[in-house]
């Protein structure tokens, strides 16, 4: 397994890099099957104290990309917290797998782009944004994410909200084909949306 740390406006020392690979082996007996984790440090010397060192914790392997990410006042308690946090996620998820009518694995996601307008007033030009048209820089703000979507079952999509740490999931469901979310409600129980589609 490949622990790669890297720092963003900050120095990593090797002792730093020799402790974060030790520790990200007690992960293993959670997660067979990891091939990289990519620890990423960055330093924020304007934000609060508890906030001035951010680090996220990425596994790539054959399942499901997991991360999991915390701040803390320096590099090595905002590292436990996020390593913590995703015991936690990855204790969840087996758990859930366990005790929860068996259901079972997944695959995984990737993303992109935003996109500005124009500041100029005079000029105010018609842009077409995630399907809305705006004219001018008007207050409207979008973030555009596309996704390649996998059709996935129930259990899958379960497994991948999970591992990401999110409260919600949005899948295309493989037994309907409908855009579907599965979200957390309490504790272990979710909620799931699936949106009925017009026959053509």
């Amino acid at each position: 397994m490949d622990v790669i740390v890297t720092g963003r406006r900050c120095t990593i020392s090797d002792e730093f890099r020799d402790k974060v690979s030790e520790r990200i082996g007690a992960i293993e007996r959670f997660r067979d099957r990891v091939q990289r984790v990519e620890v990423q440090v960055s330093a924020y010397p304007h934000k609060q104290p508890d906030q001035a060192t951010k680090v996220e914790i990425t596994l790539y392997g054959r399942g499901p990309v997991v991360r999991a990410e915390a701040s803390a006042d320096d590099k090595s308690m905002a590292f436990e917290h996020a390593l913590d946090r995703m015991k936690s996620q990855l204790r969840r998820a087996a758990d859930r797998r366990k005790v929860h009518r068996g259901l079972r694995v997944a695959d995984s996601l990737e993303q992109a782009p935003a996109v500005k307008a124009p500041a100029d007033p005079e000029a105010a030009p018609v842009q077409r944004i995630a399907g809305l048209e705006i004219t001018g820089d008007g207050p409207l703000v979008v973030r555009e994410k596309i996704f390649p979507a996998t059709p996935l079952t129930l259990a899958q999509a379960l497994d991948e909200m999970e591992l990401v740490g999110h409260d919600f999931f949005l899948y295309v469901d493989a037994e309907s084909g409908a855009p579907s979310v599965v979200y957390r409600r309490r504790a272990y129980d979710y909620g799931v949306i699936h949106l009925d589609l017009p026959k053509e």
